[in-house]
């Protein structure tokens, strides 16, 4: 049954004296491609029906009051794709940049950015930049837009940060702990997921958030994202309010 999103917002439960909707939820947008293909029309327009589709759920999360929503935009493996595809997808995210910036901005929505951006075109690098300069003051929901990012090269940039501070005397091995790794980490100061939505049928993590998800619902939607609507989120919330999240433990509990 798909749950509205006026009882979402109400949802509570009384013996964990919480709010049972996520904090925090993350996305890997799947299926741009073979939802064109199904239709007979070229990738780039599935990744345009995708860019409708990321518009939907942004509002969607925004009004039923999601705090946090992170989405895999590009990967660092995504480079491998043909030339001509990658040209398309940075073309989408300069216009989402220079056409949504502003409605973003005036949703009270602050973006922020996690990934590499040493190699990043210095044009891209600076659409980024701007984008979470002008947010940075916004109080609403935290959009994390996961771009030129992957969770094993993350990982191995905060252990060579970890790896410096201790050459440098600043850090003792023996005082590191979850917390230091996830102070290191790209997404310092943002919580964890606490559910992850994939899209298109597919079972896997490809690679995102490897570190944060490790207590994080998973749900995995056959819905191609193009098609993924508000409807398919509800549906996804209301399978997590239905859970007993228990952290290693016997009872629910909040980290």
């Amino acid at each position: 049954m798909t749950a509205s999103p006026e009882r979402l917002q109400d949802a509570f439960d009384p013996e964990l004296d919480r709010p049972v909707l996520p904090r925090h939820v993350g996305f890997i947008m799947d299926g741009n491609g073979r939802w064109a293909k199904a239709r007979g029309l070229p990738r780039t327009e599935g990744h345009r029906h995708g860019l409708e589709a990321l518009r939907r759920t942004i509002r969607h999360a925004v009004k039923i009051g999601i705090e946090y929503v992170t989405i895999f935009s590009f990967s660092s493996e995504n480079w491998r794709r043909p030339e001509s595809e990658v040209n398309f997808l940075m073309g989408l995210l300069r216009r989402f940049l220079r056409r949504d910036l502003s409605e973003l901005h005036e949703a009270n929505i602050k973006i922020k950015v996690v990934g590499e951006r040493a190699d990043l075109d210095p044009a891209i690098r600076v659409l980024l930049e701007d984008a979470e300069a002008l947010t940075r003051l916004n109080t609403g929901m935290t959009l994390v837009v996961a771009f030129n990012y992957g969770a094993r090269d993350e990982m191995v940039r905060a252990i060579r940060r970890l790896a410096d501070d201790v050459a440098a005397g600043h850090l003792d091995p023996s005082a590191i702990t979850e917390q230091t790794v996830t102070g290191a980490l790209d997404t310092d100061g943002i919580p964890d997921p606490d559910l992850l939505i994939r899209t298109s049928g597919e079972m896997r993590l490809s690679n995102f958030l490897l570190w944060q998800v490790a207590y994080s619902e998973l749900h995995f939607s056959p819905v191609l994202w193009p098609d993924f609507d508000e409807n398919h989120f509800d549906e996804a919330l209301d399978e997590y309010c239905g859970r007993d999240r228990r952290y290693g433990g016997l009872t629910a509990k909040v980290l």
